[in-house]
């Protein structure tokens, strides 16, 4: 049985793009395993790819994104951020409360500049 106080989770990350696969890998999993090990449960993952910063981040360019939905106690969310702040290979992070998972994810193709 879930506790009364687990809210539904949208949580974006955007990665160092300049990870290898292997690496990349294992910084998503660390932020998975960190959401698990609260009490908490991956509900769906959108992997969004390499694509362009709106600004630069840490010298980067380009970061390697991912929206994450996930189920987790409230008053673990604040650990977490924690946490995140820590991981060297995370550029930025949001994390907002949701009521809905989205199944797919369509964006409008922004003119080139």
């Amino acid at each position: 049985m879930k506790e009364n106080n687990e809210k539904l989770y949208e949580g974006m990350y955007v990665l160092n793009a300049m990870l290898n696969d292997e690496a990349r890998t294992k910084a998503f999993e660390k932020i998975k395993d960190g959401i698990t090990a609260r009490g908490g449960e991956i509900v769906k993952i959108h992997d969004q790819g390499r694509r362009r910063l709106g600004y630069e981040i840490k010298k980067q360019r380009e970061g390697y994104y991912y929206l994450l939905y996930f189920r987790l106690p409230t008053l673990q969310v604040k650990e977490l951020w924690d946490e995140y702040h820590l991981n060297e290979h995370l550029l930025r992070f949001l994390t907002i409360r949701t009521d809905n998972v989205l199944e797919e994810l369509t964006f409008k193709q922004l003119p080139e500049s």
